[in-house]
């Protein structure tokens, strides 16, 4: 993947991505801590639910954005999050290892992992500019 920033071309492939993905995984284990009734058994697992959320983030939640577009701009925006959080609880039902016992948790998941993927991304282009 190449991309320009300041007329300069930055390569960086697959290691961004994996980078990204590792950084999720990551995300989801911490959130196993602290959301009561949202659980990740074990790395492998929370890696596979990475996988698969990134996916269905890619695919689907464009598609629900747009059909959902009133209500978004509605609440400013926050209705996002509710997307977010639906999701996630999908995802918790096809996923093996990945237990979310409803909506609530799903919910507060998702603005956790929306904060650590603000905080990480922060991260990631502080270290692009060193």
């Amino acid at each position: 993947m190449l991309l320009r920033r300041n007329n300069k071309i930055l390569n960086f492939g697959g290691m961004y991505l994996l980078l990204r993905l590792l950084i999720n995984a990551l995300a989801l284990l911490v959130v196993t801590q602290l959301v009561a009734g949202f659980s990740v058994d074990t790395f492998y697992h929370a890696l596979i639910a990475a996988i698969v959320l990134g996916i269905i983030n890619a695919v689907l939640r464009p598609v629900l954005v747009l059909l959902t577009l009133p209500i978004n701009l509605l609440t400013l925006g926050l209705f996002t999050f509710v997307i977010n959080g639906a999701l996630i609880w999908f995802v918790g039902t096809f996923v093996k290892g990945v237990e979310i016992s409803g909506f609530l948790p799903a919910l507060i998941a998702a603005i956790l992992l929306w904060a650590i993927s603000t905080l990480s991304n922060m991260l990631v282009k502080a270290t692009d500019k060193i």
